[in-house]
């Protein structure tokens, strides 16, 4: 069978009439026409991109995926392939690799603002998607640590029993009068030191969770949510910049100060960005704060 020759108007075709399946909610005709449009033309991205859309909505991962990284190898800047990729990630549990491709597609959305683009619209999404990737991979991490935890506890616990039973081999051993009060009292001393280790460790997870307050400088004060990219305006104030962004198509001011502001007037706050990232890393919780 001879290959399909490659034709990008007949491509085009395919990709509209797939657009309009998509938007009328049939994934499943939407994904086999763009894979006809691929079919006449496997080097357009956007090709790729829609087909991963489509297939993002019939939750078939593996094909967003192997779409998302053909697109991003025919665009490497592909902020939607990036976007898509991360999604897919997510949703197979792949937490490391999803944060990263979340923050690619954040940094490619934020190009795309500065050349003009139309990036702008998708930051408040991908700024979301950002955030509840770190959540997950920290509850992953956090259910990993209290494995470890109870790992400890059980070592611990195991140690004192296994001395606890060789001194009352040795009390027995020596044929002296009243062992078996001595036998009771060793295990009652013993008790009371399992006890102390259990609780111990039970107060050491109370007093963590005690310390679960977010600072206010990590605080966007639009949204009220943690901060994942800050700007700082000419007044000093710093906020999330797609909260910002987004106030600024409706009012031209400064929502504290109401002075007026400018887009081009933020600039980025790269102390409070990296203080913010270093919160999120040991305190993964406060993403859903």
């Amino acid at each position: 069978m001879s290959p399909t020759p490659h034709n990008p108007a007949r491509a085009l075709e395919y990709k509209e009439n797939g657009n309009r399946c998509y938007q009328t909610g049939d994934y499943v005709g939407a994904e086999v026409l763009y894979s006809k449009a691929i079919m006449w033309d496997s080097t357009n991205p956007s090709f790729y991109v829609n087909r991963a859309m489509a297939r993002l909505k019939l939750s078939q991962w593996d094909g967003v995926i192997a779409d998302s990284q053909e697109a991003i190898r025919l665009k490497e800047n592909n902020m939607k392939a990036w976007y898509n990729l991360a999604q897919a990630q997510a949703a197979k549990g792949d937490m490391e690799v999803a944060v990263n491709s979340a923050l690619r597609a954040h940094h490619e959305c934020l190009r795309e603002m500065r050349e003009g683009g139309r990036g702008g619209s998708s930051l408040a999404n991908i700024t979301e998607l950002v955030l509840k990737c770190k959540k997950v991979r920290w509850d992953q991490l956090e259910k990993k640590r209290l494995a470890r935890q109870e790992g400890v506890v059980g070592e611990a616990v195991r140690g004192l029993e296994a001395r606890r039973e060789a001194r009352i081999q040795e009390l027995r051993s020596q044929g002296e009068g009243s062992i078996e009060e001595k036998v009771i009292e060793l295990r009652k001393e013993y008790d009371i030191m399992i006890d102390d280790v259990r609780k111990a460790f039970e107060q050491a997870g109370v007093d963590g969770a005690r310390k679960r307050t977010v600072p206010d400088w990590c605080i966007d004060d639009i949204t009220f949510a943690i901060m994942v990219d800050p700007v700082i305006t000419k007044t000093g104030q710093s906020y999330e910049r797609s909260s910002i962004l987004e106030h600024l198509k409706r009012s031209p001011t400064d929502p504290l100060t109401r002075e007026p502001l400018r887009p081009d007037e933020l600039r980025p706050n790269l102390a409070l960005k990296q203080a913010c990232e270093e919160f999120l890393e040991e305190n993964g919780w406060a993403v859903d704060w």
